[in-house]
């Protein structure tokens, strides 16, 4: 048996939390200051931390693998078997027209770009998160922001920032699904606290969208549709995470707002337009520009795809950008796989077919080669392992994916080759993915995390408005907010219990105002410079974004807070 010391350092606690800050330290810096790739500075920060848990720590060599493995498999299933079936689905899309078809659809709704800011950035943007997330709504409503004639500068602007409400509930809610995994706190609980401080930034967005894009102006003549957008999607959100699937929150948000925002064109319109000419090139050269940054080249056509009204996904000849409006038939064939995760997630929550899965769909173990007890002598969380096989939401993906195959007319063989590219193209993710899952398992197993923890404490209730920046500063350095919530969810909660906060609230902070940074993340900058055509622009994008992000985190810093005094408690489940 092991048994966790607080102060192994010397007997310092002071000491010790510096020590175990060093491989944290060592990732942001490597990062950050140096640019090393994120799969080599994950691994390095995961070889520091080894070597402090065993000399440092004292954690016998054997359970110190253990838990290294622990690590790594929980980032392999189930975070990585969400990731890969989320993006193969997304993928899927666009090897069709189908996804011209859904692009075409959006734009035949208006030609006002603040408008489009909106339906593409922001709610399209959304749909994408949920699926594929790293990068990809970034890069591809960027370029049909810039198809539909906003400059390139501006439509990366538009959808960095529009990228933010939707990320903690991204990727089928991956990133509280992690959190869930490293911390042991209950997961409807976890969901349900993001789902109560999300929305509110939700409300925000689509106003700062429209001022981007065309300054008060802008603000003054669209805010009705802009507030209709942001209402409609924080309610979604709130009612969808509390209430019914977290995996569906922003899949259920997006389809929402859309409705929402339809019905406002109906019977109310701005005074003025904002258009412009298309950019050069067509929609479907923009489209693989976008596909080459985030979700590679086309690999197959479906049998059944349309044929009048658009150009082949491959063609880039065309002159103009069709927004002619698709048939009824098409657009329903074009939100397919959206709807096909809807009901087959909408099925998995039927109570006997919930039952039946939770019986024969998920077994819970003891993770072989770990025997540990916290300072006090009791058994820590992280031992025990809960592997959901059938009832993964990776699973209930795939099941998706393999409806949407039949339902495109997409062979076996191209439906494997398109999932075997999905896996070559996150081969670095998943290095990146699972040493820093090892990383944070090492760290919470050994004590380093409940050290820091510890000494992040003694700052009482002044935590608070620290745990934010935490968050925000692990999602701006690794940019993802899954991999922010493996670091830090852990001593996040510690710090909370030994403060006497509530763990539920701070481990949720953690990922609700991490998501401020992602807009200024090193990977997020280059897919958006890439996406139109800037190549370099990083810099640029940084500075125009920076002011936003740190207004953003500012603003739920000061919602957080007053969740953990006595105004806003009752908030918290």
């Amino acid at each position: 048996m092991f048994q966790q010391i607080l102060d192994p350092i010397a007997g310092s606690l002071v000491l010790s939390a510096l020590c175990a800050a060093l491989p944290l330290l060592l990732l942001f810096v490597l990062l950050g200051v140096f640019k090393v790739k994120a799969p080599k500075a994950a691994l390095a920060g995961l070889a520091l931390s080894l070597m402090l848990a065993i000399v440092g720590w004292q954690m016998p060599v054997g359970q110190a693998l253990s838990a290294t493995a622990a690590g790594i498999f929980y980032g392999l299933f189930p975070i990585l078997w969400i990731l890969i079936n989320a993006l193969w689905i997304y993928r899927l899309t666009v090897a069709t027209p189908w996804f011209e078809v859904l692009g075409r659809t959006i734009r035949s709704i208006s030609n006002d770009l603040r408008i489009l800011s909106i339906l593409i950035a922001f709610c399209f943007g959304a749909l994408l998160e949920s699926l594929a997330g790293f990068g990809a709504p970034v890069a591809i409503s960027a370029a049909m922001l810039m198809a539909a004639g906003m400059k390139p500068l501006k439509s990366a602007v538009v959808s960095l920032l529009a990228n933010t409400a939707p990320v903690a509930f991204g990727a089928m809610a991956a990133p509280i699904i992690a959190l869930n995994g490293v911390t042991g706190l209950p997961l409807d609980e976890l969901s349900s606290m993001a789902g109560r401080q999300t929305p509110f930034i939700a409300l925000i967005v689509p106003l700062l969208l429209v001022f981007i894009v065309d300054g008060r102006r802008g603000l003054k003549q669209t805010w009705p549709v802009a507030l209709v957008a942001g209402v409609a999607f924080g309610a979604a959100q709130f009612v969808t995470s509390n209430y019914f699937a977290v995996e569906l929150t922003d899949v259920v948000a997006a389809v929402v707002t859309v409705a929402a925002v339809l019905l406002m064109l109906k019977v109310w319109q701005p005074k003025e337009s904002v258009s412009a000419e298309a950019a050069a090139g067509s929609t479907e050269a923009a489209v693989e520009v976008a596909r080459a940054g985030a979700a590679g080249s086309r690999h197959a056509a479906s049998a059944n795809a349309p044929t009048t009204g658009t150009a082949s996904l491959g063609d880039s000849s065309a002159a103009t950008v069709d927004s002619s409006r698709p048939a009824a038939r098409q657009i329903w064939m074009a939100i397919a796989p959206y709807l096909i995760i809807i009901a087959v997630f909408s099925v998995a929550q039927i109570p006997s077919v919930k039952t039946w899965l939770g019986q024969v769909g998920s077994v819970t173990f003891a993770w072989p080669g770990l025997n540990i007890t916290d300072a006090a002598g009791n058994p820590v969380s992280g031992t025990k392992f809960k592997l959901d096989h059938l009832k993964a939401t990776g699973t209930l993906l795939l099941f998706s994916g393999l409806i949407t195959m039949a339902l495109y007319k997409i062979t076996a063989s191209q439906g494997l080759k398109i999932y075997r590219d999905t896996l070559v193209q996150l081969r670095w993710t998943i290095v990146t993915v699972t040493a820093v899952l090892g990383l944070s398992f090492v760290m919470n197993l050994s004590g380093q995390t409940t050290t820091l923890g510890f000494a992040l404490a003694s700052a009482g209730g002044f935590f608070a408005i620290l745990s934010p920046l935490i968050g925000w500063i692990g999602v701006a350095l690794t940019g993802s907010d899954t991999s922010s919530n493996s670091l830090f969810g852990q001593m996040q909660a510690t710090a909370a219990e030994q403060t006497g906060l509530s763990p539920v609230l701070m481990a949720a902070s953690n990922s609700s105002a991490g998501v401020m940074g992602k807009m200024l993340s090193l990977q997020n900058l280059a897919v958006a410079s890439a996406a139109v055509g800037l190549d370099g622009a990083e810099g640029t994008l940084f500075r125009k974004l920076i002011g936003w992000s740190l207004a953003l985190l500012a603003l739920i810093t000061v919602l957080i807070f007053l969740q953990s005094t006595p105004v806003l408690d009752w908030m918290v489940p």
